[in-house]
Protein backbone atom coordinates (compact mmCIF):
# COMPACT_ATOMS: atom_id res chain seq x y z
CA UNK A 1 0.00 0.00 0.00
CA UNK A 2 2.88 2.22 1.14
CA UNK A 3 4.40 1.26 -2.60
CA UNK A 4 1.11 2.33 -4.12
CA UNK A 5 1.39 5.52 -2.40
CA UNK A 6 4.48 6.48 -3.13
CA UNK A 7 4.42 6.11 -6.60
CA UNK A 8 1.30 8.16 -7.11
CA UNK A 9 3.19 10.90 -5.09
CA UNK A 10 6.01 10.55 -7.41
CA UNK A 11 3.36 10.84 -10.68
CA UNK A 12 1.89 13.64 -8.92
CA UNK A 13 5.17 15.49 -8.61
CA UNK A 14 6.13 14.52 -12.05
CA UNK A 15 3.42 16.22 -13.83
CA UNK A 16 3.13 19.30 -11.48
CA UNK A 17 5.98 22.06 -13.22
CA UNK A 18 6.94 24.68 -10.58
CA UNK A 19 8.16 27.69 -12.40
CA UNK A 20 10.10 29.80 -10.26
CA UNK A 21 11.76 31.87 -13.15
CA UNK A 22 8.32 34.10 -13.89
CA UNK A 23 8.18 37.40 -11.47
CA UNK A 24 4.33 38.06 -11.44
CA UNK A 25 4.54 41.72 -11.04
CA UNK A 26 0.79 42.20 -10.21
CA UNK A 27 -0.11 40.61 -7.05
CA UNK A 28 -3.85 41.58 -7.54
CA UNK A 29 -4.09 42.81 -4.20
CA UNK A 30 -2.46 45.69 -4.15
CA UNK A 31 0.19 48.29 -5.75
CA UNK A 32 3.61 46.50 -4.02
CA UNK A 33 6.17 46.52 -6.17
CA UNK A 34 5.12 49.73 -8.19
CA UNK A 35 5.42 53.34 -7.69
CA UNK A 36 3.36 55.96 -8.82
CA UNK A 37 4.07 59.58 -10.16
CA UNK A 38 1.14 61.89 -11.13
CA UNK A 39 2.31 64.77 -13.54
CA UNK A 40 1.74 68.53 -11.88
CA UNK A 41 -1.00 70.92 -13.89
CA UNK A 42 1.73 72.98 -15.37
CA UNK A 43 5.48 73.67 -15.38
CA UNK A 44 5.04 76.43 -12.87
CA UNK A 45 4.04 74.03 -10.35
CA UNK A 46 5.80 71.14 -8.37
CA UNK A 47 4.78 67.26 -9.09
CA UNK A 48 3.19 65.69 -6.08
CA UNK A 49 6.41 63.21 -5.79
CA UNK A 50 6.72 59.57 -5.97
CA UNK A 51 3.91 57.61 -4.32
CA UNK A 52 1.57 60.42 -3.74
CA UNK A 53 -1.49 59.64 -5.41
CA UNK A 54 -4.36 61.57 -3.87
CA UNK A 55 -7.13 61.15 -6.98
CA UNK A 56 -6.21 57.19 -6.87
CA UNK A 57 -5.24 57.56 -10.12
CA UNK A 58 -3.64 54.43 -10.20
CA UNK A 59 -6.50 51.60 -7.75
CA UNK A 60 -6.95 47.90 -7.70
CA UNK A 61 -10.56 46.63 -8.90
CA UNK A 62 -12.08 43.66 -10.17
CA UNK A 63 -13.41 43.73 -12.86
CA UNK A 64 -14.64 40.56 -15.15
CA UNK A 65 -14.68 38.28 -12.28
CA UNK A 66 -10.60 38.88 -12.24
CA UNK A 67 -8.42 41.29 -10.06
CA UNK A 68 -6.98 44.52 -12.48
CA UNK A 69 -4.95 47.25 -12.09
CA UNK A 70 -6.80 50.31 -12.95
CA UNK A 71 -6.01 53.86 -14.38
CA UNK A 72 -8.21 56.89 -14.60
CA UNK A 73 -6.32 59.07 -16.72
CA UNK A 74 -7.31 61.62 -15.11
CA UNK A 75 -3.99 62.64 -14.93
CA UNK A 76 -1.31 62.36 -16.64
CA UNK A 77 0.60 59.77 -14.59
CA UNK A 78 3.07 56.58 -14.64
CA UNK A 79 2.82 53.75 -12.69
CA UNK A 80 6.75 52.22 -12.93
CA UNK A 81 7.83 48.79 -11.39
CA UNK A 82 10.93 49.46 -8.37
CA UNK A 83 13.09 47.05 -9.89
CA UNK A 84 14.84 47.03 -13.47
CA UNK A 85 14.62 43.93 -15.69
CA UNK A 86 16.63 43.25 -19.06
CA UNK A 87 16.05 40.24 -21.41
CA UNK A 88 12.44 38.27 -21.00
CA UNK A 89 9.41 37.87 -22.55
CA UNK A 90 6.28 40.05 -20.93
CA UNK A 91 3.07 39.30 -21.34
CA UNK A 92 0.09 41.65 -20.31
CA UNK A 93 -3.64 42.03 -21.42
CA UNK A 94 -5.55 44.92 -21.10
CA UNK A 95 -8.95 46.52 -21.66
CA UNK A 96 -10.21 50.19 -22.11
CA UNK A 97 -12.59 51.69 -19.88
CA UNK A 98 -15.22 53.89 -20.47
CA UNK A 99 -14.13 57.85 -19.07
CA UNK A 100 -12.59 59.62 -20.61
CA UNK A 101 -11.09 63.70 -19.58
CA UNK A 102 -12.89 66.28 -21.49
CA UNK A 103 -9.93 67.35 -23.32
CA UNK A 104 -9.70 63.56 -25.20
CA UNK A 105 -14.02 63.31 -25.76
CA UNK A 106 -13.12 63.23 -29.71
CA UNK A 107 -9.64 61.84 -29.07
CA UNK A 108 -8.45 58.32 -29.30
CA UNK A 109 -8.49 56.14 -25.71
CA UNK A 110 -4.45 56.58 -25.16
CA UNK A 111 -1.98 54.62 -22.77
CA UNK A 112 1.34 52.88 -22.95
CA UNK A 113 3.38 49.71 -22.20
CA UNK A 114 7.04 51.71 -21.80
CA UNK A 115 9.83 49.58 -21.15
CA UNK A 116 13.91 50.46 -20.56
CA UNK A 117 12.55 52.94 -18.47
CA UNK A 118 15.84 54.93 -17.07
CA UNK A 119 16.46 58.02 -15.24
CA UNK A 120 13.88 60.89 -13.98
CA UNK A 121 10.31 60.48 -13.57
CA UNK A 122 8.83 63.19 -15.46
CA UNK A 123 11.20 63.63 -18.52
CA UNK A 124 8.47 63.44 -20.75
CA UNK A 125 5.20 65.20 -20.16
CA UNK A 126 6.34 65.93 -16.79
CA UNK A 127 4.89 62.46 -16.54
CA UNK A 128 6.75 59.84 -18.04
CA UNK A 129 10.45 58.32 -17.79
CA UNK A 130 13.11 57.75 -20.67
CA UNK A 131 11.99 55.01 -22.15
CA UNK A 132 11.15 52.95 -25.43
CA UNK A 133 7.16 52.77 -25.83
CA UNK A 134 5.27 49.99 -26.83
CA UNK A 135 2.00 52.03 -27.79
CA UNK A 136 -1.32 51.24 -26.39
CA UNK A 137 -3.84 53.55 -28.38
CA UNK A 138 -6.91 52.75 -30.05
CA UNK A 139 -5.92 51.16 -33.69
CA UNK A 140 -2.45 51.77 -33.13
CA UNK A 141 -1.60 49.25 -30.20
CA UNK A 142 2.26 48.23 -31.00
CA UNK A 143 3.14 51.18 -32.72
CA UNK A 144 6.56 52.72 -31.56
CA UNK A 145 7.45 55.67 -29.69
CA UNK A 146 11.01 57.07 -28.70
CA UNK A 147 10.40 58.35 -25.40
CA UNK A 148 12.40 61.27 -23.80
CA UNK A 149 15.21 60.40 -25.91
CA UNK A 150 15.08 56.70 -26.49
CA UNK A 151 16.24 55.23 -30.03
CA UNK A 152 15.53 52.18 -32.00
CA UNK A 153 16.63 51.10 -35.67
CA UNK A 154 12.98 49.72 -37.21
CA UNK A 155 12.65 48.31 -41.21
CA UNK A 156 10.14 50.73 -42.28
CA UNK A 157 8.30 51.95 -45.75
CA UNK A 158 6.28 54.69 -46.26
CA UNK A 159 2.90 54.03 -47.15
CA UNK A 160 0.15 56.48 -48.92
CA UNK A 161 -0.73 58.50 -45.69
CA UNK A 162 3.56 59.23 -45.48
CA UNK A 163 3.42 57.23 -42.40
CA UNK A 164 6.28 55.21 -41.78
CA UNK A 165 5.12 51.97 -41.18
CA UNK A 166 7.06 48.31 -39.98
CA UNK A 167 8.29 46.29 -42.94
CA UNK A 168 10.54 43.63 -42.09
CA UNK A 169 11.63 43.97 -45.93
CA UNK A 170 11.85 47.75 -45.53
CA UNK A 171 14.59 50.11 -45.52
CA UNK A 172 16.49 50.44 -41.76
CA UNK A 173 15.57 53.68 -40.49
CA UNK A 174 16.27 55.68 -36.85
CA UNK A 175 13.60 56.58 -35.19
CA UNK A 176 14.24 59.04 -32.30
CA UNK A 177 13.41 62.87 -31.21
CA UNK A 178 16.08 64.26 -33.21
CA UNK A 179 15.65 62.08 -36.23
CA UNK A 180 14.18 63.68 -39.61
CA UNK A 181 11.63 60.84 -39.79
CA UNK A 182 10.24 61.12 -36.29
CA UNK A 183 10.27 59.30 -32.88
CA UNK A 184 7.08 56.96 -34.11
CA UNK A 185 7.12 53.73 -36.35
CA UNK A 186 2.94 52.56 -36.98
CA UNK A 187 2.91 48.78 -36.66
CA UNK A 188 1.91 46.51 -39.20
CA UNK A 189 -0.39 44.39 -39.35
CA UNK A 190 -3.25 45.44 -37.19
CA UNK A 191 -3.89 43.01 -34.81
CA UNK A 192 -5.98 44.89 -32.00
CA UNK A 193 -9.59 44.12 -30.79
CA UNK A 194 -12.67 45.88 -30.18
CA UNK A 195 -12.83 48.74 -27.81
CA UNK A 196 -14.49 46.81 -24.86
CA UNK A 197 -12.66 43.32 -25.12
CA UNK A 198 -9.40 42.10 -23.60
CA UNK A 199 -6.38 42.16 -25.90
CA UNK A 200 -2.90 39.91 -25.33
CA UNK A 201 0.32 41.92 -25.74
CA UNK A 202 3.46 40.23 -25.77
CA UNK A 203 6.68 41.66 -25.27
CA UNK A 204 10.18 40.01 -25.79
CA UNK A 205 13.22 42.02 -24.91
CA UNK A 206 16.68 40.47 -25.73
CA UNK A 207 19.86 42.33 -25.95
CA UNK A 208 19.15 45.33 -28.15
CA UNK A 209 16.59 44.04 -30.06
CA UNK A 210 12.62 44.11 -29.12
CA UNK A 211 9.33 42.74 -30.64
CA UNK A 212 5.87 43.60 -30.47
CA UNK A 213 3.09 41.27 -30.29
CA UNK A 214 -0.84 41.91 -30.49
CA UNK A 215 -2.88 39.00 -29.74
CA UNK A 216 -0.16 36.99 -31.23
CA UNK A 217 0.32 38.70 -33.90
CA UNK A 218 4.00 40.19 -34.55
CA UNK A 219 3.85 43.82 -35.83
CA UNK A 220 7.17 45.04 -35.07
CA UNK A 221 10.40 44.13 -34.59
CA UNK A 222 13.06 46.75 -33.31
CA UNK A 223 16.48 46.61 -33.36
CA UNK A 224 19.34 48.50 -31.54
CA UNK A 225 18.17 50.21 -28.62
CA UNK A 226 19.68 52.92 -27.38
CA UNK A 227 19.15 56.06 -25.89
CA UNK A 228 20.70 60.17 -26.01
CA UNK A 229 22.26 60.50 -22.64
CA UNK A 230 23.94 64.26 -22.31
CA UNK A 231 24.44 64.50 -25.93
CA UNK A 232 25.94 61.35 -26.54
CA UNK A 233 24.08 57.69 -27.49
CA UNK A 234 24.75 54.69 -25.19
CA UNK A 235 22.71 51.45 -24.75
CA UNK A 236 19.67 51.02 -23.61
CA UNK A 237 19.03 47.34 -23.18
CA UNK A 238 17.30 47.44 -19.64
CA UNK A 239 15.40 49.49 -17.20
CA UNK A 240 11.72 49.65 -15.51
CA UNK A 241 8.74 48.74 -17.08
CA UNK A 242 6.19 51.98 -16.81
CA UNK A 243 2.52 52.35 -17.67
CA UNK A 244 0.95 55.04 -18.31
CA UNK A 245 -2.38 57.48 -17.32
CA UNK A 246 -3.22 59.62 -20.48
CA UNK A 247 -6.65 60.78 -20.27
CA UNK A 248 -8.77 58.05 -20.66
CA UNK A 249 -9.46 55.06 -18.33
CA UNK A 250 -8.17 51.28 -18.92
CA UNK A 251 -7.55 48.12 -17.14
CA UNK A 252 -4.63 46.26 -17.20
CA UNK A 253 -3.76 42.41 -15.79
CA UNK A 254 -1.66 39.57 -15.87
CA UNK A 255 1.70 40.97 -16.37
CA UNK A 256 3.97 38.00 -16.11
CA UNK A 257 7.91 38.58 -17.44
CA UNK A 258 10.06 35.82 -17.96
CA UNK A 259 13.52 35.72 -18.42
CA UNK A 260 14.78 34.79 -21.81
CA UNK A 261 18.14 34.04 -23.45
CA UNK A 262 17.31 35.07 -26.96
CA UNK A 263 14.04 36.37 -28.94
CA UNK A 264 12.32 32.99 -29.78
CA UNK A 265 11.23 32.32 -33.55
CA UNK A 266 8.02 34.38 -34.14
Amino acid sequence: MRSIILILIILFLSNFKVDDKKTYLFNGKDLNGWDTYVASASKEIPSPGINNDPDHVFSVVTIDGAPALRISGESFAGISTKNEFENYHLTIQFKWGQNKIPSFKDRKRDSGLLYHAVGPHGADARAWMRSQEFQIQEGDTGDYWGVAGGIFDVPATKNEKKELRYDAKGIMTIFSEGSPTGRRCWKNPDAEKPTGEWNTLDLYCSADSSVHVVNGVVVMRLYHSRQVDNGKETPLTKGKIQFQSEGCEIYYRGMILEPIKKIPAL
